[in-house]
Parts: structure tokens; sequence; C-alpha cells
């Protein structure tokens, strides 16, 4: 019988304390079983119709549509803004991919805007400067989709007039941003169309899901329509356009309503891991946190850390291995776009700010049901690092 390769070695700790693991609880139960009990089990149902309203009531946003995820999200309000092959996006540099698969999915090209130091966002110098360049050239962008990074809405008073000048429409990527602010408004409400995830580790769950929001009816109507693999209302399977089967279920929304009914909860409840990474951390040379900036309250989803190694005496990488054979899990800051094999190609504007953030910055555990005495482990398993 064949042996698996790497029988003899030694595994890895499976991680004890997690990143960011989902917080479920009674609620959660109760709300699924009965979502479960109404016989609604396929992609549509009372939990979902209940669900989009109480979310948009939740951001501040007029109309929403439950999806199967954050990147179906994406991908219908490009779509539905009329974005196509052959034209131009200009997207925030520091994220996850799927930000970016979403433009090559409308088979347009995204351009990278590198992060500010500010916020570690979109830079709004960038930006404008870019705008002005293709307005003189007659070629603006199709879109711009602004993410709002680790819970932090970017500086949208400097963005958005920029884009409504010229007449460009903005996607807000709000994927990790559920429950921060930008002065008086909710994330995911600031843009001409707004993006949300509920994958597994954000700050609520329906275990995979997503939410498209706008204040424009026919957009989210649009959205829907396309959402539900483009059917039109005939007795019969009649379709005129291509669609995508991207609705959420009726009983993830059931799990959905009981998540987002605790969302402020979860939101203080991340701020205060913070606050207390702060004060244990902030003073131990060469480890920086993300700023938060004044315009608007953060989640903090993730708190990060930037680690420096000449005044740490380790890298960013040397703690995180360091934590992972200690059984605590962390993650390098996001690897920027640009920096991707799939992206080598695309244009970027700037791009040292986010290699940076790469190359020094570190998620910590970060979780809403993080228990003090996890938190204290990781606290310690930082400052007891290995100096090379």
């Amino acid at each position: 019988m064949p042996r698996c390769h790497g029988a003899n070695a030694s595994p890895p700790p499976v991680p004890r304390i997690y990143l960011s693991p989902p917080d479920v609880g009674d609620l959660d139960r109760k709300m699924l079983l009965e979502a479960f009990d109404s016989g609604w089990i396929a992609p549509n149902g009372p939990d979902v119709d209940a669900f989009e309203l109480e979310f948009a009531s939740c951001v501040g946003a007029a109309h929403a549509v439950a999806l199967s995820s954050g990147t179906a999200a994406l991908h219908l309000a490009l779509d539905v803004l009329g974005v196509g092959p052959g034209d131009d996006v200009l997207v925030s540099d520091l994220t996850f991919v799927a930000t970016a698969n979403a433009v090559l999915y409308r088979g347009a090209r995204p351009t990278f805007i590198d992060s500010d130091e500010a916020s570690w966002n979109l830079d709004p110098d960038l930006l404008a400067e870019e705008m002005g360049r293709r307005a003189a050239r007659g070629r603006l962008p199709a879109a711009v989709i602004v993410v709002d990074i680790y819970g932090q809405c970017a500086d949208y008073d400097r963005i958005l007039p920029v884009c409504r000048e010229h007449g460009v429409p903005v996607i807000e990527d709000a994927a990790e941003a559920l429950g921060a602010t930008f002065g008086a408004d909710n994330a995911g409400a600031l843009g001409d169309l707004g993006a949300f995830s509920f994958n597994g580790n954000k700050i609520i769950t329906t275990s995979g899901g997503g939410m498209l929001v706008g204040d424009d009816e026919a957009s989210i109507a649009r959205a829907r329509y396309l959402s539900t693999q483009a059917r039109e209302p005939a007795p019969h399977y009649e379709h005129q356009v291509m669609g995508y089967n991207y609705r959420l279920s009726n009983l993830l929304a059931g799990l959905g309503r009981a998540q987002v009914a605790t969302l402020e909860q979860r939101v203080e409840t991340r701020r205060r891991t913070n606050e207390r990474y702060r004060e244990a951390l902030g003073r131990v040379p060469g480890i920086d946190f993300m700023p938060e900036a004044a315009y608007g309250r953060p989640t903090h989803w993730l708190t990060v850390v930037t680690v420096d190694p000449a005044r740490f005496g380790a890298t960013a990488e040397d703690v995180r291995v360091h934590l992972q054979a200690l059984g605590i899990e962390s993650r390098p800051a996001w690897k920027p776009m640009h920096l991707q094999p799939l992206f080598a190609a695309a244009p970027t504007l700037g791009g040292a700010v986010s290699e940076r953030l790469f190359r020094t910055g570190l998620c910590l555990p970060s979780g809403s049901n993080l228990s003090a005495n996890d938190l204290a482990l990781v606290v310690d398993a930082m400052k007891t690092t290995p100096h090379g």
C-alpha cells in the first residue's frame, strides 16, 4: 500500500487559537432551526426577504439583495453598472483577490491604487491624479472599487467628490467593514453600491454568503434578477440574458438574521480586543498598530500590527512562525494585488506603502469569541518571539 508523502514527518500543530473563527450561539441555532422548520429550504423564502430588509436598515441603505458570497455582490455590482470588456476599473491595491477577480469576470482591466499611510486604504491623492490624467486623455474608468480594509472606512470625503466630478460610479467593498462608520454614515452605504461578505471569518457569518446594497431601486432589482439565472416571469423557464446562480438560501438567511441582531455587540467586542492588544503591546519597541482614522469608527475586524525587525529584533514572519508553533493562528497582511502573479501586467499607481504593509504586517487573533486568557497567551507569545 503506498504511503502518504511525509508520513514520518511531524505535522505542524493545529492552531488552538484561531484568527477569526465563526461566533455562533443559541439565538443563531434557534433562528436557523426556525427557518428549517418553515419548510423554505430553497434559495428564497421569508427569511431571505426579512434578512434583506433588516440588513438594509442596519447599514442605512434603501435596498439590499442577499447573495451567495461577497464576490457575487462585487460581480453583480459591476454588471449592473454596465462594466464590460475593455473597460478600466480603478481598484484598491491592498485587498483580497476577490475584489480584483470580479473585474476580470466582467472582462475589464484593473488598475491598482496604493494605500495611504493614514488609514491603509486607497490613497485619495493618487486617485485624484489618475482621474485627472484619464480625463485629459478622454479615457475615464468605468468604475472605482474602494476597499474598507480590516474594518476601517476609506476617506470618502476626499474620494467621492473626485469620482462625482468625473461621473464615475463608486463600488464600496465593505466585506471587512460591516459595523464601521464614516462620520454619521455606515460602511457599505457610502458609494453607489456596497458589497458585504458573510464568510465564516467575518464579523457576522452565514457560513457563506454576501449582500449587495444601494439606494437605487432599479440597480438592486436588476442584481436580484441576474442572481436567479435571469429567469423571466413565465410559467416555464424563460431566459433572455445570461444570469447567475447567486442567491442566498433561506436557511442561511435565518442564521444571518440572528447574527446581524447582535452586530453591535460583536463590534464592541472586537474593539475592546484591539484596545487590550494596544495596552499590552503598544510600548514594545518595533510593534506598531494600524492607525485609527479620526473620521469614523473602525470595527477592528482584525487587529493588525506592523513589526520593525530593526527595533523588535525579529521579522513579522518570525513572529508568525513562532505563534504557529504554539498553536496560535496569525496571518500576514494582504499581499498587494500588483505583486500577485495573476496581475503582474496590471498598471499600478504607487505600491510602496502596500508592499511595506505586506512585508511588515501581521494579523492577530481577533474573533469576537476570543477569551481574555487566549488574548493573554497571544501577547505573551509575541513578547517571547526569539530574536535573531
